[in-house]
C-alpha cells in the first residue's frame, strides 16, 4: 500500500511548523546542545531577518530567518537546545519531528570544541535521520584558551561529512562554514553510511523489518524508524500520525508485533545510547588533543567541586 504525504511527503512547513518557506530557498535545520553557541551562529547568519514565536501545539519558542549566500537564499530553523533526539522532553520532540518531517535540506549541528565528546551523541542522532549535514565546532576560541586541539581534517575523513572550526561571536569560521553548507545542499546523491553499529540483537530486529518500513514510509531513513520501533518510542508514532497521511496503521502494528514481547525495551535504549557514547570517546580520542599536559585553572576547579 502506498502512502502520500502531505503536500508532497509531509504536511506543508507552513502549516506544521508554522514557517513561511521562500520559493526556491533551501530549509536547513539548526541543532545543538544548549550553551554552545548555537543562537550565536543563527544569529550571526539570519542578522535582522529573523522572527521568533511558539512551535504549533507547544509552549516551546521557536526562532526563524533567512539569509542568503552566492545567490542562493536558505530559511533557517533554530531548533530547541536538546542532548538527544530519544523525545524524553518537548524540546527533543519539536527537534526531532522537524528533522524528520521537515523536509530538511541540510542539518547543522553546533558543537562546543571544549567539551566536544559530549556533543557528539546528538551528532550521531542526527546523522541516522540524515545524511545531509554539516558540523559546525563553535567556540574555537574557548578551546584554544585551554590549549585543546582540534583535527578537523582527519575528524572530517572519519566521519564523511563537512567539518568547520568556528567561534561565532568572533565572527571566525563564519564564512566556511557557508560554503560547507552550500557544497551539502547541492550535492546529490550522498552516500548513506551506519557510523554506529549496535548489538547483533538488535541490528537484526532492524533488518528483519526494515524493506517493509522503507515501502510503508519511504522519505524517512527506514533503520532509524526500526531503532525506534525497536526501544519502543511511543511518541513517534503520534508523528508519524500527525505528519504523514495514509492507511498505515494495521501494517505498523504487524511490524510492531514482531519485537519479542520478553524485550526489555528500556534496555534496548540504554544500549543504544552507551554505545553511541563509547563511539564518541573513541572519535574524541582520534582527533582532540592537548598542546600540553599542564593541567589548567578549570579543570583543577572541576576536580576539587566535583571530586
Amino acid at each position: 500500500m502506498g502512502l502520500t504525504y502531505k503536500s508532497c511527503k509531509i504536511k506543508s512547513l507552513e502549516d506544521s511548523f508554522n514557517i513561511k518557506q521562500k520559493e526556491n530557498s533551501y530549509v536547513v535545520a539548526l541543532a545543538g546542545n544548549p550553551n554552545t553557541g548555537k543562537s550565536t551562529v543563527f544569529n550571526y547568519l539570519t542578522g535582522l531577518k529573523q522572527h521568533t514565536g511558539n512551535w504549533p501545539g507547544k509552549t516551546i519558542a521557536t526562532a526563524r530567518g533567512e539569509f542568503s549566500y552566492n545567490n542562493i537564499n536558505y530559511n533557517l530553523i533554530d531548533l530547541p537546545g536538546t542532548y538527544s533526539l530519544f523525545a524524553l522532553s518537548q524540546e527533543e520532540i519539536v527537534a526531532r519531528d522537524f528533522i524528520c518531517f521537515g523536509d530538511v535540506d541540510a542539518a547543522i549541528v553546533v558543537c562546543d570544541a571544549t567539551c566536544l565528546e559530549r556533543n557528539l551523541n546528538l551528532l550521531f542522532q542526527v546523522l541516522e535521520l540524515t545524511n545531509k549535514v554539516v558540523l559546525c565546532i563553535n567556540l574555537i576560541d574557548e578551546a584554544e584558551k585551554k590549549s585543546i586541539k582540534i583535527d578537523k581534517d582527519k575528524l572530517e575523513e572519519l566521519l564523511g561529512i563537512p567539518v568547520v572550526l568556528t567561534s561565532a561571536r568572533n565572527k571566525i569560521g563564519m564564512d566556511d562554514l557557508q560554503r560547507a553548507l552550500e557544497k551539502v545542499v547541492l550535492q546529490k546523491n550522498i552516500e548513506t553510511k551506519n557510523y554506529v553499529t549496535y548489538s547483533e540483537e538488535i541490528e537484526n530486529l532492524v533488518d528483519s523489518f526494515k524493506d517493509e518500513l522503507e515501502e510503508l514510509f519511504p522519505q524517512i531513513n527506514s533503520r532509524w524508524l526500526g531503532l525506534r520501533i525497536v526501544d519502543g518510542d511511543e511518541s513517534l508514532f503520534s508523528s508519524l500520525e500527525k505528519y504523514v497521511e495514509g492507511d498505515f496503521n494495521v501494517q505498523l502494528e504487524d511490524i510492531k508485533n514482531k519485537v519479542p514481547k520478553e524485550l526489555d525495551k528500556k534496555k534496548i535504549r540504554d544500549e543504544i545510547s552507551k554505545i553511541n557514547y563509547d563511539f564518541a570517546a573513541n572519535l574524541f580520542d582520534a582527533v582532540v588533543y592537548k598542546e600540553n599536559d599542564k593541567e589548567d585553572i578549570d579543570d583543577k576547579i572541576d576536580s576539587i567541586i566535583t571530586s
